[in-house]
């Protein structure tokens, strides 16, 4: 099998990838998923969790708050983007792999939280969700007592 920067323009080698693409869409329950150009332009996403929060990060270079939709429900959150076109009068370009458009995608998170304790913040194209695990999904110390 070929490897190195030469595998991927092998037409056997991408078939083969498209082929494993499609079983795991199919058996992974995920439908048949977005074309394989959109997943070079889905923005890269961190989940993680402490003890009381759920927090997510989103790579979004370039956009602009009044461009991201954020709401969540139970357990989901849902994130929209707008990607804005940049009309460069008179450019003629070479080379155009930033998206545009819009992008949407509904994470399942780990817990339900509340929505009411939502936070979310955007700094230096890195956009930062702190969402409260709701309080039936906290830990709780029980106490035990002695007789």
């Amino acid at each position: 099998m070929a490897r190195g920067p030469l595998a991927s323009r092998d037409p056997f080698t991408q078939l083969r990838r498209e082929i494993e693409r499609l079983f795991a869409d199919v058996f992974e329950g995920r439908g048949f998923g977005p074309p394989p150009w959109w997943e070079q332009h889905r923005p890269a996403v961190n989940v993680w969790e402490d003890q009381d929060s759920v927090f997510v990060e989103l790579e979004v270079p370039g956009v602009k708050s009044e461009n991201l939709d954020l709401s969540v429900m139970g357990s989901e959150l849902s994130i929209k983007v707008h990607y804005p076109e940049e009309k460069l009068e008179g450019a003629t370009y070479h080379r155009r792999e930033r998206p545009v458009g819009d992008f949407a995608r509904v994470l399942r998170l780990p817990t339900e939280v509340d929505p009411a304790k939502v936070e979310a913040s955007l700094e230096n194209g890195v956009l930062t969700i702190k969402l409260a695990k709701a309080e039936a999904a906290r830990p709780r110390k029980i106490a035990v007592a002695t007789r």
